[in-house]
């Protein structure tokens, strides 16, 4: 694939992010989709921690909420919508915090400006659903499934309060870039004893295992690139 091809190309020998972009390239002046031109773009860079693992991530709910799937389609990986998700990272960080949560227009929790967010509660992992205007990730559905089967936890998908943040035993966010991050701080009120907890740091750990070839039972969720970096090495 040329993804594939991209990646050994390249020849890093280290943690790249790779971003496959579809955009219309049509230089018609003009407001619609239809009737244009489609282009693609693929591009790779070096990429450290977006967040910090070990520590966690101190967020702050933002001013701006998440933009309605009757607006634009949320569930989709739109690059339109980066503004809202932009607008909500540069108000967090500016403000003293890691990263930013959005709300729904309804007031109950999104997502991060680039995670989906997942909180603990009496041992139950709950999430919001696609009415709560997230993206459907790719990483979420990785954690859940390894939440249930690996370690037997019970997931639910539901719509979560705000209040539910401050009460959770735990929080953490997943994503492509942020991978599993717990959340330790929102809104300046410690979850839990403000530390990373203990079921997010079991996912952190089978999730990276996972990604990095170290769990053969996920084999199938790799590509491999390196001839000299098996699966399970």
């Amino acid at each position: 694939s040329f993804i594939e091809q991209l990646a050994e190309q390249s020849g890093y020998e280290e943690d790249v992010y790779i971003r496959p972009i579809v955009y219309k390239s049509s230089e018609a002046i003009g407001v619609r989709l239809h009737d244009l031109e489609d282009d693609f773009l693929l591009y790779i860079a070096p990429f450290g921690a977006y967040l910090d693992p070990d520590a966690g991530a101190r967020c702050v709910t933002s001013s701006w909420r998440r933009v309605d799937d009757t607006s634009i389609p949320a569930r989709a990986k739109v690059n339109g919508l980066y503004v809202n998700n932009a607008m909500a990272k540069t108000e967090a960080q500016l403000s003293g915090f890691d990263e930013a949560i959005l709300l729904n227009p309804d007031g109950h929790v999104s997502e991060g400006s680039g995670e989906n967010i997942v909180i603990i509660r009496n041992g139950k992992l709950i999430t919001p659903g696609p009415q709560d205007n997230i993206l459907e990730g790719i990483t979420l559905d990785t954690v859940l499934q390894m939440a249930q089967e690996d370690l037997g936890l019970e997931v639910q998908v539901r719509t979560i309060d705000r209040t539910e943040l401050y009460i959770a035993t735990e929080v953490f966010m997943t994503g492509t870039a942020a991978h599993v991050t717990p959340v330790t701080e929102v809104d300046r009120l410690p979850i839990g004893d403000g530390q990373p907890g203990p079921i997010t740091k079991q996912l952190q750990s089978r999730y990276f295992n996972a990604i990095t070839g170290r769990m053969p039972q996920y084999a199938d969720w790799l590509t491999p690139v390196y001839a000299k970096a098996p699966v399970g090495a």
